[in-house]
């Protein structure tokens, strides 16, 4: 992890992200931790971590942000390219185990891309 200093509030908000064990909207974060922290404290900690490889984050279905603690991901690198899926039912996301190449593109530099996948969940079916 590339953060130097673990301080109170970064604890804080990665136990958070265990404590969900999935992805978690910034708004349902957000609202998780005011007790803790405010909501720019809360942006603020979501950005380094995310320059630092340790989460991750992509737009979900109704447009809200959402974020999930990284597998194996560095400062310099994140590995996190694969496939979110969201239930329009329970609205519940999760990271799919399944990888994907981003194609290459005459004329750009991709840095990132996202895949979002909407429908319904088995809990829900």
């Amino acid at each position: 992890m590339g953060i130097t200093r673990q301080t109170k509030s970064v604890k804080t908000l990665l136990a958070a992200l265990d404590q969900h064990q999935k992805a978690i909207a910034v708004t349902d974060l957000v609202k998780f931790l005011e007790k803790e922290m405010n909501k720019s404290t809360v942006y603020r900690l979501l950005n380094k971590l995310m320059d630092d490889g340790v989460v991750h984050s992509f737009i979900g279905n109704r447009g809200l942000r959402w974020y999930a603690k990284c597998q194996n991901c560095s400062d310099d690198h994140h590995n996190d390219i694969h496939p979110h899926f969201q239930c329009k039912k329970c609205g519940d996301v999760k990271c799919l185990p399944i990888s994907f190449t981003i194609p290459g593109v005459t004329g750009y530099n991709v840095d990132s891309a996202s895949l979002l996948m909407v429908g319904v969940c088995s809990n829900c079916s």
